[in-house]
């Protein structure tokens, strides 16, 4: 027989609605905590987050609360979907909340600032009893609110943790697989939304197939050299969290960061584009803090310095591609042995 769980995720914007819905159809009662309290009225009484995913119906097993402690009361999981910047605030306030057995998961993909924390790593400092996991993968919410089919890896130092996880999430059109590179699924989840505004630049300016695609591979050279350096597996940039999420974020009109490169290759002013977004686009944030981390490291990052010159210096386009051309190694596949 199925073991249910009692389930809560903290922060109601697109993925953590889908995510907290999709485990109450799995037959487990879930609490989505957050902080407005007309739209948790809406969501008990309606079954629908309209603001984020209007039309899609939620399960009579999920509720919503502002309140934080009735969330977490009595639960064995806990997933946070909220945005970096608050993910330490939140972590905080969770302390003496929780039984040290509720295992923790992840939802974010960012980083810290100031300094270059994963969320893992925040929550291995602000809760170090609990267990923890990440999830990530190209899981754009809309789509699977849609009841389109998606894969999601769940990355743990446990094979019992992501086998929990797994019987937890897992359906028929959401595919669960398991990773012990928790710190490699965690960093292909972050770095590739600073790709995504590249390649969302890139559509705007019509830069054709055949450029995007040398974009897009050198993308993924870059971002998995950067995470070997800090320690991750290369393989895993193979996988789900790595070339999946990475090719869907940077070709979908569903991802932010994709639409913010949009906008700023039509001309419109970065701070223009910010104001006018509804959710959060963690790679803005991410930008900054992996330039000032790769310079500190010396790992040569020629596209994550060209975005920057281009956001913060005005620095025109064409220049980005002499740098990549004139700058990048030579070598097409960095850990190919031989």
């Amino acid at each position: 027989m199925m073991h249910t769980h009692r389930v809560a995720v903290l922060g109601g914007g697109s993925f953590g609605t889908v995510v907290a819905n999709l485990i109450a159809c799995n037959g487990h009662p879930v609490c989505l905590w957050l902080r407005n309290d007309a739209r948790v009225e809406a969501i008990n009484s309606a079954r629908e987050n309209a603001e984020y995913l209007p039309g899609y119906r939620l399960d009579d097993k999920l509720r919503a609360t502002t309140s934080l402690e009735d969330a977490v009361s009595a639960i064995d999981i806990l997933f946070l979907a909220v945005p970096s910047a608050s993910f330490r605030e939140v972590a905080r306030r969770l302390a003496g909340l929780l039984s040290p057995q509720a295992l923790l998961v992840s939802l974010t993909k960012g980083i810290e600032a100031p300094g270059f924390h994963l969320m893992s790593e925040i929550l291995a400092q602000e809760l170090p009893e609990n267990p923890c996991a990440v999830l990530s993968g190209p899981n754009l919410a809309g789509e699977i609110a849609a009841g389109g089919i998606a894969g999601a890896v769940v990355a743990s130092r446990s094979d019992a943790i992501n086998t929990t996880l797994h019987d937890l999430l897992h359906s028929d059109r959401f595919l669960i697989y398991g990773s012990g590179d928790m710190y490699g699924v965690e960093l292909g989840g972050a770095l590739k939304n600073v790709y995504a505004i590249l390649a969302g630049l890139g559509d705007a300016l019509d830069f054709g197939e055949n450029t995007s695609g040398l974009l897009l591979t050198r993308a993924l050279s870059e971002m998995s050299r950067f995470a070997v350096h800090c320690g991750a597996n290369p393989m895993t940039f193979l996988g789900l969290a790595g070339v999946g999420d990475l090719f869907v974020t940077c070709s979908s009109p569903l991802s932010r960061n994709y639409r913010i490169g949009q906008a700023i290759g039509r001309g419109q002013p970065l701070s223009e584009v910010l104001a006018a977004m509804d959710q959060v686009a963690e790679g803005i944030n991410t930008l900054e803090l992996l330039k000032a981390q790769a310079e500190q490291r010396g790992v040569p990052m020629p596209l994550v310095n060209g975005l920057y010159d281009i956001l913060h210096h005005s620095r025109p386009v064409s220049e980005l591609f002499s740098d990549m051309m004139t700058r990048e190694q030579a070598q097409d596949v960095e850990f190919v042995a031989g």
